[in-house]
């Protein structure tokens, strides 16, 4: 993959990351928490399976805070939980301090990819 091309990759999954939020927040206002705290999940994160390779590259080395670590582990946990178990309850406050963590969490993503996609 060419740089150029990366680079528009992951402008491309900011651009998604963003728009997960904001379905957050407008479902949260509407009362559909369960929705919500998907749409945040994802927000952070495509794909379940690279959690582990997050922790080990990105969290351990430093470059990001263990909180992020538990931050994600809690999206993934609830919106497994919301999609797949019966009689799941979650609070609104739960539901909007996820998206809290979901757009800081967006938000160090698109810091740390600036010098890759040439803005800032």
């Amino acid at each position: 993959m060419t740089q150029a091309n990366l680079a528009a990759l992951v402008c491309y999954r900011l651009e998604q990351a963003d728009e997960a939020v904001r379905d957050a927040r407008l479902l949260l206002s509407r009362g559909s928490l369960r929705a919500s705290s998907n749409r945040s999940y994802y927000a952070m994160f495509k794909h379940s399976g690279v959690i582990s390779l997050f922790n080990r590259l990105y969290v351990k080395s430093g470059r990001f805070p263990k909180d992020f670590s538990k931050w994600l582990r809690r999206a993934f946990d609830l919106r497994t939980r919301c999609g797949y178990a019966s009689m799941v309850t979650v609070s609104p406050d739960e539901t909007a301090e996820l998206i809290a963590h979901a757009e800081q969490f967006v938000d160090r993503v698109r810091a740390e990819m600036e010098p890759l996609s040439g803005e800032g």
